[in-house]
């Protein structure tokens, strides 16, 4: 199955550190941009961030398996390999995790590797990795 990418506009409070962010200790290529607003290809999926810094995200979180999970948050579902790398790069860069690399849901379908942190300007991310890529979508 081929799926769409998705796109995702969010506001940012300094385009200079979004790019940093988004482009250099993330890795994603970027694609056009103005003074107001830079496109960012995050593994094919466009986001882009928008200079509106009186749009700051407020802060909230819901319990996940015992964390505060930060809401609204944004990410990827990456392979194990993938999660794996991506960590090991975001802990040598000396990143402050809202919930650093971790497991959660052990022994149950949705087992999963996950991990948030937030950008410049606040937004929260999730990059994942399911121990077991099929049960993305299975209930308990």
């Amino acid at each position: 199955m081929s799926m769409p990418p998705f796109h995702l506009a969010f506001p940012v409070h300094d385009l200079a550190a979004a790019r940093e962010f988004y482009g250099t200790l993330l890795g994603c290529p970027e694609g056009r941009s103005s003074d107001r607003w830079i496109d960012f290809d995050l593994q094919g999926h466009q986001i882009v961030a928008h200079l509106a810094p009186e749009n700051a995200p407020r802060r909230a979180s819901n319990e996940v398996d015992g964390e505060d999970v930060p809401v609204p948050h944004f990410g990827l579902v990456l392979s194990m390999k993938d999660w794996e790398r991506l960590a090991e790069r975001l802990v040598e860069a000396g990143t402050d995790f809202v919930i650093p690399p971790a497991v959660r849901f052990a022994g149950q379908p949705g087992e999963q590797a996950t991990m948030f942190l937030l950008d410049p300007s606040g937004n929260a991310l999730e990059f994942k990795a399911m121990a077991n890529p099929q049960n993305l979508f299975a209930k308990d």
